[in-house]
């Protein structure tokens, strides 16, 4: 009987001080986990801000392919872009505009604007010679008002079918970042939940194993003492 209550004594000693040890770097894990976690939902949704939210503010953004604009604007730069009145549109100021039947888009300094023709002629900052067809009003898409480097290419890329498939992916990854932990918690919650009704079980065993030995002692003694007399 005291075997077997050192023992139990002794596993619930070590239980205590495992679960203690895993406590602490369980805790440092989902510490580390949730900093990862935040920095990458933070990261993705400032991405989606400038790539889709500033839509809802009127702007609408291209990504720089050519360096007709360099260094005003460098190759995977994304412009972003709000519609104005053609008329209001100065020389030397950015336009970005549909350059041709493909229609590709530009984005070139203005030369001068024709007003009375509803053309405005540009040239690349970079280019040695002017465009060669002015742009129409109809064709003016905005003017640019401010730029990000390189998210240019972000843009370009989630565009393509391999870049829609891996921001599936990426939008799957960040779910399992949010919710896995809880889940991963949940589960060692009820594991040691487990375990400590498994403990009481095996006390409770214990106790009633040394209840019944001790009338049976009890009794082996009497009779010793009944064939004394």
């Amino acid at each position: 009987m005291n075997n077997t209550a050192n023992n139990t004594a002794n596993n619930t000693a070590n239980n205590t001080a495992n679960n203690t040890a895993n406590d602490k770097a369980s805790k440092s894990l989902k510490k580390v986990w949730s900093v990862t976690s935040t920095v990458i939902v933070i990261l993705t949704l400032l991405f989606a801000l400038f790539l889709l939210g500033t839509r809802l503010l009127g702007y609408r953004c291209y990504a720089v392919i050519s360096g007709s604009m360099a260094p005003k604007y460098a190759v995977g730069d994304l412009i972003y872009t709000k519609q104005v009145d053609p008329y209001t549109i100065t020389d030397d100021e950015c336009i970005t505009f549909v350059m041709d039947n493909h229609l590709t888009v530009a984005t070139h300094e203005v030369d001068y604007v024709d007003a009375e023709n509803r053309l405005i002629y540009t040239k690349g900052a970079a280019n040695d010679a002017a465009d060669e067809t002015p742009v129409h009003f109809n064709n003016v898409l905005g003017v640019p008002k401010f730029s990000i480097p390189l998210l240019g290419y972000v843009a370009t890329f989630v565009q393509t079918s391999p870049g829609v498939y891996i921001s599936i992916a990426i939008g799957i990854a960040l779910l399992l970042f949010v919710f896995l932990p809880d889940l991963l918690a949940k589960r060692k919650n009820d594991e040691e939940t487990l375990d400590e009704e498994n403990a009481d079980s095996t006390e409770e065993k214990t106790d009633e194993q040394g209840v019944l030995l001790e009338p049976s002692s009890e009794t082996s003694g009497e009779a010793n003492d009944n064939s004394k007399v």
